[in-house]
């Protein structure tokens, strides 16, 4: 009985971690931009113009606004294709270089100082701008048929909600990997140069040689999903996505139209990410952490902002993967909609309360600074990182439900528009997280070697955990109207079977009358 059951398994455990792995490799590249974007600007280009972080925080947000136009024709062009090694598993091989080598671009110096004042700047900008856009394309290019090859690896929901958590919690590790390999590359570059960390000339070496890493790790797994997963579901979908066929699609599909509305009044919940190094740096400063001081930082205290990004981070990040491997359980009890407000809620919560105890804490108080700012931080981000844990997966798996539930409705498979629509959910909130992120570092005042005052803190504390607590409970709002629940799928799912089988059965009888009139041409 179980060797037949087994072979009825259309999605096993190893694939659904290959494929898994092959967004982590997409992660890699995001969680690198999304932090350190930023960072590296200012450390090049801040001598260029002391009012940088306002400049790139307008400049980011426009560009990678722009680029949202190229997802209807990402989606068209994916819609429309016909290859023989399926609808979007080819997509997955074109769009694996592109964002590698746009990753590295964006960490590659470029001395404009010796244009000249003026004529420097606007051509820092002018760049900043084009390479940023050029990446959020050539992200939608991999990350639109990465998230659309999800419905066509099993018929099974069940399936594919294992697929969506297996990962998600891959992402989770890939969302914090960046930082980690940023610190080593620094004591490896270190050692074999002898160079202060402070020197420019290696501070522009680790910032490329990460991005040269990534390249070789990202582009590898990311390439996995070309090479070695496979679709099971046939899709016939051929539309045409434009604008305006994704704006028809919003209006009459009010299951997506419910996922893009979260995405977008909740994009506070992203911002922590983009800002996670100076956040270190203001609310913790430079500290001996025993043990890990003398391993990773020849005994000196670890800095936040520089060899160590990952240190405030730390306890989140195990929290986030904990969150993202029990959500999968959670959800096969509650449901995607009683699941997205229960952790919602949650988050908003957790968030209300940190804010209310650190905004009480006198200017002069010890958990302000130094080691017992970490503790505090690491016991937080203990319990904040549990409000994460939906993010990426339920998107993904209720995309993925609705995509079943149109063709169920109507007869047809839109993977193209729909995935287009929550790439463009995604990059658009992402935009507004970054660019409301660096507009708030750029309020505080935060400026590397100036003076930490309690105002700059409260600040970036709001930016960090407040806001994103208040875009959890936001987000929820629409997700109160979400309607697939267990017997919608049941019903669902069985109907599709013998709909499938059905068109299968007409496009094969069609293949046949079509092979027997050429043989009869041919005679």
């Amino acid at each position: 009985m179980k060797k037949v059951q087994d072979k009825n398994v259309q999605l096993t455990t190893g694939r659904a971690l290959i494929y898994g792995l092959g967004i982590c490799g997409l992660q890699f590249f995001m969680g690198y931009v999304n932090g350190f974007q930023t960072q590296f600007y200012r450390d090049m280009y801040s001598g260029l113009d002391a009012n940088i972080l306002y400049v790139v925080a307008f400049v980011v947000l426009v560009a990678k606004l722009l680029s949202c136009f190229a997802d209807p024709l990402i989606g068209s062009l994916i819609d429309r294709s016909h290859f023989k090694g399926g609808k979007v598993r080819p997509w997955i091989g074109i769009g694996t270089l592109p964002i590698a080598l746009f990753t590295t671009l964006l960490f590659i110096y470029i001395p404009f100082d010796r244009l000249g004042g003026a004529t420097g700047k606007w051509l820092m900008y002018a760049y900043i701008a084009l390479t940023t856009v050029c990446w959020n394309i050539a992200f939608s290019l991999a990350d639109i048929p990465g998230q659309g090859m999800l419905p066509l690896l099993s018929t099974e929901s069940h399936e594919r909600n294992k697929a969506a958590g297996i990962t998600n919690t891959l992402k989770s590790i890939a969302g914090s990997i960046p930082g980690v390999f940023v610190t080593f590359i620094m004591l490896i570059l270190s050692a074999v140069t002898h160079k202060n960390t402070e020197d420019i000339g290696y501070v522009r070496a680790y910032y490329l040689i990460t991005a040269l890493v990534f390249f070789v790790l990202g582009a590898g797994l990311y390439s996995l999903n070309y090479f070695v997963t496979k679709e099971r579901v046939k899709s016939y979908s051929h539309h045409t996505v434009t604008a305006k066929e994704m704006f028809v699609e919003l209006k009459r599909n009010k299951l997506m139209r419910l996922l893009f509305i979260s995405g977008l009044i909740g994009f506070t919940r992203g911002i922590m990410g983009t800002i996670v190094v100076q956040t270190g740096a203001v609310l913790i400063g430079k500290v001996y952490v025993p043990v890990l001081s003398k391993l990773l930082a020849g005994g000196e205290p670890m800095d936040p902002a520089s060899n160590a990004t990952w240190l405030a981070g730390i306890s989140s990040a195990v929290t986030s993967m904990l969150s993202f491997v029990t959500v999968p359980f959670v959800n096969k009890r509650l449901g995607e909609r009683k699941t997205f407000i229960v952790y919602s809620l949650y988050g908003f919560l957790v968030a209300l309360t940190c804010t209310i105890f650190y905004f009480c804490l006198p200017a002069g108080s010890p958990m302000r600074s130094g080691m017992p700012a970490l503790i505090m931080v690491w016991v937080m981000n203990f319990f904040i990182g549990y409000m994460y844990g939906t993010h990426g997966y339920l998107p993904m798996v209720m995309t993925a439900d609705i995509i079943d539930y149109q063709e169920w409705k109507t007869g047809e498979r839109r993977e193209g528009v729909d995935y287009a629509i929550l790439s463009m959910s995604t990059k658009i909130s992402t935009a507004l997280a970054v660019g409301f992120g660096i507009l708030m570092v750029a309020i505080s005042g935060y400026v590397v070697g100036a003076p930490i005052t309690p105002k700059m803190q409260n600040i970036m504390f709001t930016a960090s955990v407040t806001l994103p607590g208040v875009g959890c409970l936001l987000a929820m709002i629409p997700i109160l109207w979400y309607k697939i629940d267990d017997a919608t799928k049941e019903k669902m799912h069985s109907e599709l079977a013998v709909m499938r089988a059905a068109r299968d059965a007409e496009v094969q009888a069609e293949q046949d009358a079509e092979a027997a009139v050429s043989t009869e041409s041919a005679e």
